[in-house]
């Protein structure tokens, strides 16, 4: 895992957060702004996770991969599923789905950088 991705796929998922829950607040639908932004971090997801496998096909990585491999696969699953809700749901709680999925992704890539570490 590359250090400085983790902490910009971080900030930037907690920046969709923000401005998903000030959406929501001001009982809006879900923006092109929100689009855009799920979709960047869905690509830095991708980019994350091939470090991930790569690292993990040369021999490096933690002991517990089918762990990894699992928050691998949940965080790359979260971005299209809030962007399908978002869209589908045109009321306040479509952006709130997304600042769920917003605060979710944080924990997974903090979890992720703890098991490749193995500071388990």
């Amino acid at each position: 895992m590359i250090g400085p991705l983790a902490t910009g796929l971080i900030v930037l998922s907690l920046v969709i957060a923000l401005v998903s829950l000030l959406t929501s607040m001001r009982n809006r639908a879900m923006g092109t702004v929100l689009l855009v932004g799920l979709g960047v971090l869905e690509l830095g997801l991708l980019v994350q996770a091939g470090f991930v496998i790569a690292g993990m096909v040369r021999g490096e990585g933690p002991d517990e991969t089918a762990t990894l491999i699992g928050y691998v696969a949940g965080s790359l699953v979260i971005p299209p599923v809030a962007v399908f809700w978002g869209v589908g749901e045109r009321s306040r709680w479509g952006p709130a789905v997304i600042a769920v999925a917003g605060f979710a992704i944080p924990g997974m890539i903090g979890r992720m950088l703890q098991i490749w570490q193995g500071t388990v």
